[in-house]
């Protein structure tokens, strides 16, 4: 199915817009460098977000050069046509075809580009750029502006300012396009594939690599490039650890398996967590713990909606699971003397979300003037309470190692939220039935 370019190519007027506004000047914006993973391999490509949001170019060693004048133009700067490279790694487009298939004003070969910088960057107010993320591309706009500067005799001019291209970019990234959500969709109605393989596929006796290799099988076969992240596959006590990745324990009769995987598509990424039982029934005390983390999922989900608070969703769920903490026995005291003195935290030490879209942690800030932001349709984030008991002096043993995380991703709308990773089974009856019928 051909690309449909007309999304980028609207980001990149809207931002070119956003620039001629603040006075105009040239933004610099490029994709992420190959990198090794051992002597002479490389890693998998995967291109900068911001660049791509801009471009739907997937090749490496390529800028995007926006110029915000009397003439707002877009430049591509790319690799050349090479057939004998082409036939070691692969099809690239070149400078005439990438122009044409990507819909951008001009495109020329890459080696062009500090010599091009010098006379773009003459006599503009200002460079967008992003400053101090990459040291070596710090470098190259300063001796871009330096020959610029050296030029002061014939009348020409720098820029005088350097503005984050980034923080623009970000306000743009946070609210969604039709575009956008459909991808986001997409992906999240793979992972929930995933998961519900993976639910099929835990038994007591196996070990966590073998679930990873079903959420990997699942991701790739319905067109997914790769996981969004490093799949958390913890068994065990290892469901207490947030970021455990070692996916190598052999799982035992009795435990639970937290799942944290999603996969990422065209560059979108999916966010989903399950928590269940090995052997495919919960315990009292798993299932207390579990239908409690439930509840704060609720809670929080009830509080997204345009205008709300971003951060109305985490305390609704910190309430909530500090009172099940009490009602467990698992902390003393009041509600509220709880929550000011964050003994709760011993339990549940993360937020309750996070924002969600090209990086699983997504481009945007969480407070604006020292407030936190309100939610706007478009926004997409991630809702992940989560209760996580290590064995510790005054805690019941019944509890110990139990790690509960149960997370969506919800998409506000106009009128409050749209879970999209719902096809995921979450409560307690829908999960065992899943399981049972492995």
């Amino acid at each position: 199915m051909p690309l449909d370019i007309s999304p980028f190519q609207a980001r990149r007027a809207r931002l070119l817009a956003t620039m001629q506004a603040a006075g105009g000047g040239v933004a610099i914006i490029p994709t992420a460098p190959e990198r090794l993973r051992n002597r002479d391999t490389s890693y998998a490509y995967r291109f900068d977000s911001y660049f791509y949001y801009l471009t739907a170019f997937r090749e490496p060693e390529a800028v995007l050069v926006l110029v915000a004048g009397d003439t707002p133009r877009s430049i591509l700067f790319c690799r050349t046509k090479d057939m004998e490279r082409e036939i070691w790694d692969g099809y690239r487009f070149g400078p005439d075809a990438a122009r044409e298939a990507f819909g951008f004003d001009e495109a020329r070969p890459i080696a062009e580009l500090d010599e091009q910088l010098g006379l773009l960057l003459a006599n503009q107010p200002a460079i967008f750029h992003s400053v101090g993320y990459e040291p070596e591309w710090d470098r190259r706009v300063a001796d871009a502006l330096n020959r610029v500067r050296a030029q002061a005799r014939t009348g020409c001019h720098a820029p005088g300012q350097i503005r984050d291209v980034r923080s623009l970019i970000d306000e743009m990234r946070l609210v969604k396009d039709a575009a956008e959500i459909a991808t986001m969709r997409r992906a999240a109605d793979i992972s929930a594939g995933a998961h519900r393989r993976a639910m099929r596929s835990a038994r007591p006796g196996a070990f966590e690599y073998e679930i990873e290799a079903e959420l990997i099988h699942e991701f790739r076969r319905h067109g997914s490039q790769a996981p969004a992240y490093t799949s958390i596959v913890a068994s065990g006590p290892g469901a207490c650890v947030l970021h455990y990745i070692e996916n190598d324990r052999q799982m035992q009769d009795g435990e639970l398996l937290l799942i944290d995987a999603g996969c990422e598509l065209d560059g979108y990424a999916s966010d989903i967590t399950r928590s269940f039982p090995v052997n495919g029934r919960f315990s009292g005390p798993q299932k207390a713990v579990y239908e409690l983390v439930l509840a704060a999922q609720a809670a929080a989900i009830a509080e997204i909606r345009p205008g709300a608070s971003w951060n109305a969703g985490h305390d609704a769920a910190t309430r909530v699971l500090t009172q099940g903490f009490i009602d467990l026995g698992l902390i003393k005291g009041s509600l509220d003397d709880a929550i000011e003195s964050g003994s709760y935290r011993q339990f549940y030490m993360h937020r309750t979300g996070h924002w969600l879209g090209l990086d699983v942690h997504d481009a945007g800030e969480y407070k604006l003037a020292g407030e936190w932001r309100t939610l706007a349709a478009g926004n997409v984030l991630t809702v992940e309470p989560g209760a996580y008991i290590r064995p510790a002096d005054g805690v019941p043993e019944a509890f110990w190692n139990i790690g509960i995380r149960i997370e969506d991703d919800a998409l506000v709308t106009d009128t409050g939220c749209d879970i999209i990773t719902i096809a995921t089974p979450k409560s307690v009856a829908d999960i065992e039935a899943v399981m049972a019928g492995r």
